[in-house]
């Protein structure tokens, strides 16, 4: 059986860390770290993300400005919030929750978004940064897995990892970081030929497809690491991750499980981001 992999557990650990860290911030600056979270619309995912978000902040002393449009909000108008707040001192992070309504164009929202407030690490000069190993933020989800594994004792140096899916967001950059700690990275994606003879070789399987139980017993190798990023909703309203779980879960040394596994670490790197932007701007 394998080892779980709990992700509230090591997020609890972190937060705490932040915690110390934003009172003798408030301590030095005589205020918190500002995260301004702009959601536009009212899709429920979202609604639950940023209800956590707010959560997040509030436990660990950092201030949260939810700011809230309805799903008609003009692209011009929202980009003017943006300036204003990029221009706020008080406003140490910004973030907007994605998707966002399709006459808004995402990439000119990015864009945007001051590099030095970009807490999600999503603007091209950041991800620029991320590329050649010279950073100050990385993209929370991505940078929360490497936290999994190095309190989980998982080497990563010399390893054959498989990241299966590239978006931006998560494969994309977590390939980078595998490689930035002299893992042997392969990216996997739909039109990969034979994914189950790649993902196979893996000794950390990392999947971020979107497919709802995609990765079976048959594509994993025994005693490989394996963390679903996934978060999918079955018919009968569960939740499930991009990993069969019953399946892999015998076969694995080390699994994530959904919920409760990559989830919270998404936030909780979120929370560290902010707090960076914050030390970096004072």
């Amino acid at each position: 059986m394998a080892e779980l992999i709990s992700g509230k557990i090591v997020s609890q650990k972190v937060r705490e860390e932040i915690k110390c860290e934003v009172e003798s911030f408030k301590e030095k600056y005589g205020r918190a770290p500002g995260l301004a979270v702009i959601v536009v619309g009212n899709d429920p995912a979202s609604a639950v993300y940023v209800r956590n978000k707010h959560k997040a902040c509030l436990d660990v002393g950092i201030t949260s400005y939810q700011i809230e449009y309805p799903e008609d909000f003009s692209e011009c108008e929202l980009l003017r919030k943006i300036d204003e707040l990029n221009a706020d001192p008080m406003v140490n992070g910004i973030l907007v929750q994605l998707p966002l309504p399709k006459h808004i164009d995402e990439k000119k929202v990015i864009d945007r978004i001051s590099p030095l407030k970009d807490v999600d690490a999503f603007h091209p000069a950041n991800v620029g940064k991320i590329v050649i190993g010279d950073y100050d933020f990385l993209p929370c989800t991505p940078a929360g897995i490497v936290e999994l594994l190095l309190h989980y004792n998982v080497e990563i140096s010399g390893k054959k990892c498989v990241v299966v899916g590239r978006s931006n967001i998560v494969g994309k950059p977590m390939a980078l970081l595998l490689t930035e700690r002299n893992g042997t990275v392969t990216l996997c994606h739909s039109r990969t030929v034979n994914l189950p003879e790649v993902t196979r070789e893996a000794d950390i399987l990392v999947v971020a497809i979107g497919k709802a139980e995609f990765l079976r017993a048959d594509m994993v190798k025994p005693g490989a690491v394996v963390i679903d990023v996934g978060i999918n909703r079955l018919a009968d309203g569960k939740l499930a991750g991009d990993v069969k779980f019953d399946e892999v879960e015998p076969i694995a040394s080390k699994i994530t499980p959904v919920p409760g596994g990559v989830g919270p670490m998404t936030i909780t790197m979120l929370l560290k981001n902010t707090l960076t932007a914050a030390k970096l701007q004072l």
